[in-house]
């Protein structure tokens, strides 16, 4: 009778399907010398661990041959699948096309991709946060004044999609102008420096808005130590900084995004996929705007 239990029990066990936990998944970051990818990775990490999958971060540091690089390693490992938050949205579609070559599911998160064939992409409307951005500005300005962009890093989707959505929302208001537009890379360090200068070539501006809150906080600093006063600023992203100094009355407003949300929702939905399930092409992730 006990040798037939031992079968049975080996049987049923050789039957039993695999477990999740079996399962590895690929993060490839952007960068993680930021909050707002540092908080993305955690809700990411939260969600493989209640779902029993593995998971492997990877972070780019703002560096596409770096991204490259780990998008590479994660296909050598032969992972289930990859969530990557690209660092370009042109420089990360070959990688994505080996993936698919492999047949790996590659979901993009937070940043979208110009090409390969991507599973689903989770993110908030960057270009409705960015009209919404815009409006709030416009409305804080009563319809007039010059007005500065900080750029994010050229060619991700975030800088593109948020650019978007602020310059369609301020061309509304003929008596806004916007006298400069640069990047920054979405660094605070970069954003003091570039704001810095065009404080020096710009003697009036009523008003700035940065595609994110470490560029932001930047131009706040830079105007601090200039000495220029009653300039509006907003930012994106609601960053814990960027919170506080919204409630400092330092920054009017910020767009908030979810990107513990973001990156928990890309792992339910790549182990999702990975049980059978079929995924929309975009999943958005709700926003809201945080005023003083």
């Amino acid at each position: 009778m006990k040798k037939f239990l031992s079968v049975l029990l080996v049987v049923l066990l050789l039957a039993a399907p695999a477990a999740a936990a079996e399962k590895t998944l690929g993060l490839v970051i952007s960068t993680l010398n930021n909050p707002f990818f540092v908080t993305l990775k955690q809700g990411a990490e939260e969600a493989a661990t209640k779902a029993g999958v593995k998971l492997v971060v990877l972070d780019a540091q703002d560096d596409s041959a770096k991204m490259t690089a780990a998008m590479e390693d994660l296909i050598q490992q032969k992972v289930d699948a990859i969530l990557v938050n690209p660092t370009d949205s042109d420089a990360v579609t070959p990688s994505i096309m080996k993936a698919n070559a492999a047949g790996i599911p590659v979901l993009t998160i937070d940043r979208g991709a110009s090409g390969g064939q991507v599973l689903c992409h989770v993110a908030s409307d960057n270009v409705a946060g960015g009209v919404m951005a815009g409006e709030f500005l416009a409305k804080k300005l009563e319809g007039k004044g010059n007005v500065v962009e900080l750029v994010g890093i050229p060619g991700t989707s975030a800088a593109r999609d948020r650019g978007k959505g602020f310059n369609e929302a301020i061309a509304t208001f003929k008596d806004i102008k916007v006298v400069a537009s640069q990047a920054a890379d979405f660094s605070r360090d970069k954003g003091l420096k570039v704001f810095e200068n065009i404080l020096q070539a710009q003697p009036e501006i009523a008003g700035v808005f940065a595609h994110n809150d470490e560029m932001i906080l930047g131009a706040v600093a830079a105007a601090e130590a200039a000495g220029r006063k009653g300039i509006i600023f907003v930012g994106f992203d609601a960053v814990d900084d960027a919170v506080a100094a919204v409630k400092a009355g330092k920054l009017a407003a910020t767009v908030a995004q979810q990107p513990a949300v973001i990156g928990a929702m890309g792992v339910e939905k790549a182990v999702a996929h990975l049980g059978g399930e079929k995924l929309p092409e975009f999943i958005p992730v709700p926003l809201q705007l945080v005023v003083e």
